[in-house]
């Protein structure tokens, strides 16, 4: 049994983990905590949305139905592997599962068969639905299972459980079948594996920083005379944040080709700045967290922000 994870913490485990996190809307404090009670926690549930698409899924998980209010998950891992976290606290994700597996959940023993739905499964676990029309037929891609592994591996390290903390849905409540297309005895043992090093794969446990790209022709020299905006520091880049750097950012972005812009770029920091930043980073070579949008010295000193 364990106290919830903070916002703030479950955050950092999972990009310690590798993994490019986006924070949806209010997720810090959304969940159906008056409705029930949210702890101790003593699992992770992985489950499959029956929906295509990225943007109306994580809505849809965020909001919930007219039948069933959001947040419907903690988090969303879409095709590219990317995490959407979606709410914080009780989610209406698990519904009665089966006092006997929750027991071995646990125990961290051995499943027996789900038969009853008798106990609130929304109290006692995490809950990521990933996206998948659950057919049998639409494709689970490797970056997907990986994504699947790594927050499984993250919240159980950050618990000190093993992979048999991790189920399915279908392994918790009668009737259900998510998430299909892999087993989950097969995802554990790749939940095993990752657990048995360290963090995001490295040797010290600590997250990467922003690597060197590979290599690439020289950058063009700057123009004589022309000054451009130091690195502010990646913390400057958050919600909230307001100055004419982003917009100056925002326009180099644009005519580097890397432009998620619906009006084009302006002075507070948006989805959309970090997407298109998100963009550079991988045109500069970079992938996985170091692609996450949130801007580095490396790929900033290349974008030659100029001054206002």
């Amino acid at each position: 049994m364990a106290k919830p994870l903070t916002a703030s913490r479950l955050v950092k485990a999972l990009r310690d983990e590798g993994l490019t996190v986006h924070e949806v809307r209010n997720w810090r404090t959304h969940n159906r905590n008056s409705k029930g009670l949210w702890g101790p926690l003593n699992g992770v549930m992985i489950h499959h949305t029956v929906t295509k698409g990225t943007d109306s899924s994580v809505e849809l998980c965020y909001e919930g139905r007219s039948d069933l209010p959001g947040p419907l998950c903690h988090g969303v891992i879409d095709k590219k592997g990317e995490v959407w976290l979606v709410g914080n606290g009780r989610a209406n994700h698990a519904g009665l599962g089966d006092s006997d597996v929750l027991r071995a959940v646990v125990n961290e023993s051995k499943l027996p068969h789900d038969n009853a739905a008798n106990t609130d499964g929304n109290r006692h676990f995490y809950g990521f639905e990933c996206i998948n029309l659950g057919d049998g037929e639409d494709p689970w891609p490797e970056e997907q299972k990986a994504a699947i592994e790594k927050v499984s591996a993250a919240i159980c390290r950050a618990h000190g459980w093993t992979e048999k903390s991790v189920i399915g849905h279908n392994e918790w409540q009668p009737g259900k079948t998510d998430p299909r297309g892999f087993t989950m005895d097969g995802m554990r043992s790749r939940i095993k594996k990752r657990l048995a090093g360290k963090p995001g794969g490295g040797t010290d446990g600590k997250p990467a920083p922003e690597k060197p790209a590979p290599e690439k022709p020289a950058p063009e020299k700057p123009r004589p005379g022309t000054r451009y905006e130091r690195f502010p520091g990646g913390g400057f880049f958050q919600a909230g944040a307001h100055s004419p750097i982003i917009t100056a950012m925002g326009k180099r972005l644009v005519a580097e080709g890397c432009s998620h812009y619906e009006d084009g770029p302006g002075p507070y920091w948006t989805e959309a700045d970090r997407k298109s930043y998100a963009a550079w980073q991988r045109k500069q070579g970079f992938s996985g967290r170091d692609a996450d949008g949130i801007p580095g010295k490396v790929t900033w000193d290349r974008l030659k922000v100029p001054r206002s």
